[in-house]
């Protein structure tokens, strides 16, 4: 996470110096480590030399101080917005962090968006280990708008969502699965037919819908008219936009719950990705996200109920299903 934020952080202050960053991550931890114990200086050390490897820089060579500035650039503290209209930029680093330690198969993503006046105009995400097996099954591998290792998910207001293989030197475009191709969500309009996901830390009975349809993990499961089939391949949110965004499930729910606060990085890219392939993004209410809502961070989004993701066919739909049963 630290080693990321810092790499991208340099990136965009050559390329963009006057856009802030909002990210996940700030260096407080590094620098709070026991001075007895070295263990800090070591991850600092390993971070700074990962970074270096990796950051096109002219200059002198960076120091560790160079990176923990790179890292707090995107920290809490490091701007503060007001109601004024704004450009900036929002970074998760790695999401799915837990899921990243758990193998190399987990499906951590990198994102990036840029949002200007309250609205996400760039997105960028980055899934290393997404494959033709992600989340389908067989008769579904042709679907995949992505066939390989990685998929890379690019997004432009009013352009569309587009992605590609992944490729292990990025920019080399070398064999057929490079080409880009277009993302567009699925068809379903039918909610017993549609394919659910939900945050790995949340159960199916947390969900308003839980009331009304049982649930099932298991592709080869009859299904009714009371009965949906929930996916649980994922490690954070974003790679369940980017599993909306390719047709690979049709509704991501997420419920808001107390004392834990909905993160604008958690979505903010991910939002752009879905919209411009055809999806739906709202509160539980059906009211747009307001990545504004924090005024000085523009950190925390405040959701009412939690969030809704669709394919755009069964938005309304779920937003009826939900207010009729949530409390």
């Amino acid at each position: 996470d630290f080693g990321v934020q810092a790499l991208i952080s340099f990136e965009l202050q050559q390329l963009f110096p006057s856009i802030p960053l909002v990210a996940e991550e700030d260096s407080t931890f590094l620098k709070s480590s026991n001075p007895d114990d070295n263990s800090g200086n070591v991850l600092i050390e390993s971070i700074s030399s990962a970074v270096a490897d990796k950051v096109k820089n002219s200059g002198s060579p960076l120091t560790h101080d160079d990176v923990l500035r790179a890292i707090d650039r995107g920290g809490k503290d490091a701007v503060s917005f007001d109601s004024n209209p704004a450009t900036y930029w929002v970074l998760d680093p790695i999401d799915g962090t837990k899921g990243f330690l758990k193998g190399d198969d987990a499906l951590y993503v990198v994102g990036l968006a840029l949002v200007v006046n309250g609205k996400v105009a760039v997105g960028v995400m980055g899934c290393p280990n997404w494959t033709n097996g992600t989340t389908a099954n067989k008769k579904e591998e042709n679907l995949d708008p992505c066939p390989g290792n990685g998929i890379l998910m690019v997004s432009h207001v009013c352009c569309g969502t587009w992605s590609r293989h992944l490729s292990p030197e990025i920019g080399q475009f070398t064999t057929a699965q490079d080409v880009w191709k277009r993302c567009f969500v699925d068809a379903c309009s039918v909610v017993h037919m549609a394919r659910f996901c939900i945050p790995d830390s949340q159960t199916w009975n947390m969900i308003p819908l839980s009331v009304l349809f049982d649930s099932t993990t298991d592709e080869s499961d009859t299904r009714d008219e009371n009965k949906i089939l929930l996916r649980y391949a994922c490690c954070g949110s974003l790679c369940k936009y980017i599993m909306v965004a390719s047709g690979r499930a049709s509704v991501f729910f997420s419920r808001a719950r107390v004392n834990t606060q909905i993160k604008a990085w958690d979505h903010a890219v991910g939002m752009i990705c879905v919209q411009e392939a055809g999806g739906q993004i709202s509160d539980w209410s059906g009211e747009p996200l307001d990545l504004a809502a924090d005024l000085t961070g523009r950190r925390i989004l405040y959701p009412s109920g939690g969030v809704l993701v669709t394919n755009g066919a069964l938005h309304d739909k779920l937003v009826e299903l939900i207010s009729a049963n949530y409390k």
